[in-house]
C-alpha cells in the first residue's frame, strides 16, 4: 500500500495556497476575484487544448474540400456523363474524417465503380506528427493522399483471364503489399511508357495488345500526358482477388476489375487527372478487342488451373488439421469432465497423468511427480 501512496501523492495536486500580498493584475466583482498570474499553467493546458481543437477542424475541413473538389470537378460532370446512378444521394460518404466512398453503377460494360478516398489523417495531430516523423527514418515510407477508382466489370466486358498493371516505379516495393493478385506478375520496362513507370504482366502478349493503339483511342497517350504523371500511380486490370483466397473460387463469385490508383490533387488542380479517367472508360470499352495468342491463352489457362489445384489441397490440408484439433480439444474436454467427478486424491493422481499425455512440454519446466505420492 504504501507503494500506491507515494504514486498518489505525486499525481495529487498541491493545496491551494492563497498568498497575503498580491501585485499583478486582477479582476473583481463582489466576492469574485480573477487573477490570471496564478493560473499561467492552466492557460497554457487551455491554449494547448485550443491548438489541438483547431487542429483537427482545420484538418477535417481539408480532407472533405480535398475530397469534394475532386468530385465536384469530376463526378458530376463526368460520372453525370457515363452513369445512370452516378452516386448515392447527398454524394460522398465518410468514414471518419480521412476516408470517402462514392458509388456510381449503371452503365455498359461495368458493374459499378466504386471510388475510394484515403486521405492523411489531417484531423488527427498525434496520428499526423508520427507519419511525419516515420518519414525521417524509413526512407521508402512515403504517406500521400490517395484516390482509388475500382471498376468491376460486367459479364462478357473481358473475355480473358490475366493480371496487367502499370505502376509508377517508386510504388513498386509497396504495390504488392496489399494486392496479393499482383503476385502472379513480372516487372519489366516498355520503351512506349514514360521512363517512371513500370509494367507488370504474366506476359509480354497481353502488354502489346493493351499497349497498340485502338481506333482513336491510346493508352500511352493518355498516361504521357504531363498533367496526369505526377498523380498517377498505378493502373490494373485483374481477375484475382486481392488477398489470396481460402480455396478455389466458385464462378459466381470470381469478377474482373480495373483498378486506377491517383495521389490526389490539391483542390485548385483537381481537374488535372480528368485525362486518365476519361481513358480508363475508353480502355474498358475496348477491352472485347484483345487478340491474345492461342499459346498465351494456354499458359493463363494452365496458371489458373495449377492455382486452383493448389487452392485445393491447401484448403483441405487445412481442414484436416482443424479436423485433428478439434478432436484433441474434445478429448481434453472429455477428460477434463472426467477427473472432475474424481476425489480430490484420484485427481491429483489423475492431473499428473492428464499434463504428461496432453501437455507433454510442460513436464520440462514444472515437476509434477510429486502429485503421484501424495
Amino acid at each position: 500500500m504504501s507503494a500506491i501512496s507515494q504514486v498518489l501523492a505525486k499525481l495529487t495536486p498541491p493545496p491551494f495556497v492563497n498568498p497575503d500580498q498580491y501585485d499583478g493584475w486582477q479582476i473583481k466583482w463582489k466576492f469574485f476575484v480573477f487573477r490570471p498570474a496564478m493560473l499561467t499553467r492552466e492557460a497554457f493546458l487551455l491554449l494547448a487544448l485550443l491548438f489541438y481543437v483547431a487542429f483537427t477542424y482545420l484538418g477535417k475541413s481539408a480532407n472533405a474540400k480535398k475530397a469534394n473538389k475532386w468530385r465536384a470537378r469530376r463526378s458530376f460532370p463526368l460520372y453525370s456523363q457515363q452513369f445512370s446512378k452516378p452516386a448515392a444521394k447527398g454524394g460522398l460518404t465518410s468514414d471518419g474524417y480521412s476516408d470517402f466512398f462514392a458509388f456510381s453503377t449503371g452503365r455498359r460494360n461495368i458493374a459499378s465503380l466504386h471510388t475510394i478516398f484515403t486521405l492523411r489523417p489531417r484531423h488527427d495531430l498525434f496520428q499526423y506528427l508520427f507519419q511525419t516523423a516515420r518519414t525521417l527514418v524509413d526512407l521508402q515510407y512515403r504517406p500521400k493522399d490517395d484516390i482509388q477508382l475500382d471498376f468491376k466489370l460486367a459479364p462478357g466486358t473481358l473475355s480473358h483471364d490475366f493480371v496487367w498493371a502499370i505502376v509508377a516505379k517508386e510504388e513498386l516495393l509497396s504495390v504488392k503489399e496489399g494486392r496479393w493478385d499482383l503476385t502472379f506478375t513480372k516487372t519489366s520496362e516498355n520503351p512506349a511508357l514514360p521512363p517512371t513507370l513500370s509494367v507488370m504482366s504474366e506476359f509480354a502478349d497481353v502488354t502489346d495488345n493493351l499497349l497498340k493503339p485502338a481506333g482513336n483511342f491510346s493508352l500511352i497517350a493518355a498516361i504521357q500526358d504531363p498533367k496526369v504523371l505526377p498523380y498517377f500511380r498505378s493502373l490494373s486490370i485483374t481477375d484475382q482477388p486481392r488477398d489470396r483466397p481460402a480455396g478455389p473460387l466458385a464462378s459466381e463469385d470470381r469478377s474482373k476489375h480495373v483498378i486506377l490508383s491517383l495521389a490526389a490533387p490539391s483542390p485548385s488542380h483537381a481537374a488535372d487527372t480528368l485525362a486518365i479517367v476519361t481513358a480508363v472508360f475508353q480502355l474498358i470499352d475496348n477491352l472485347h478487342k484483345l487478340n491474345l495468342r492461342p499459346e498465351t491463352k494456354n499458359k493463363l489457362k494452365k496458371t489458373r488451373d495449377d492455382l486452383d489445384k493448389t487452392l485445393k489441397e491447401d484448403s483441405e490440408k487445412s481442414k484436416k488439421e482443424e479436423a485433428v484439433e478439434d478432436k484433441k480439444s474434445a478429448k481434453r474436454r472429455a477428460e477434463e469432465e472426467r477427473i472432475a467427478k474424481l476425489s480430490p486424491a484420484e485427481q491429483r493422481k489423475a492431473s499428473a497423468l492428464f499434463f504428461s499425455i496432453f501437455f507433454p512440454c510442460l513436464l520440462c519446466s514444472l515437476d509434477l511427480t510429486h502429485l503421484w505420492f501424495q
